[in-house]
């Protein structure tokens, strides 16, 4: 996964890519380290796949950002599901798996 930090890079990143899984991941959080290794695994299983994340406590202004520009709560660990500049799927915690990944 590819690392995200600037609220340019966010927008770059939507405008370039059709399809794109993202992920808010805390840096201290076990649960949220568990569901980085899913996404991981999920996007080695699937190289077609595009994946990039942000570490909360890194570029928590692109955070708060992504939270009010879609309008959803924001969560740590959260995944998010972007397909044409526009989430169509998220989901947050323990939710986070490769299984339910590789379903969207």
């Amino acid at each position: 996964m590819n690392k995200i930090e600037t609220i340019e890079q966010f927008e770059q990143l939507l405008t370039r890519e059709p399809r794109v899984f993202f992920l808010k991941h805390s840096l201290t959080c076990p649960i949220s380290a568990h569901a980085y290794r899913e996404m991981d695994r999920f996007l080695r299983e699937h190289p077609r796949e595009k994946g990039y994340f942000l570490a909360v406590q890194e570029s928590r202004e692109l955070s708060n950002y992504i939270a009010r520009k879609f309008g959803i709560q924001h969560e740590s660990p959260q995944a998010f599901l972007f397909i044409n500049q526009r989430p169509v799927w998220y989901d947050s915690h323990y939710q986070i798996t490769a299984d339910t990944l590789a379903k969207i």
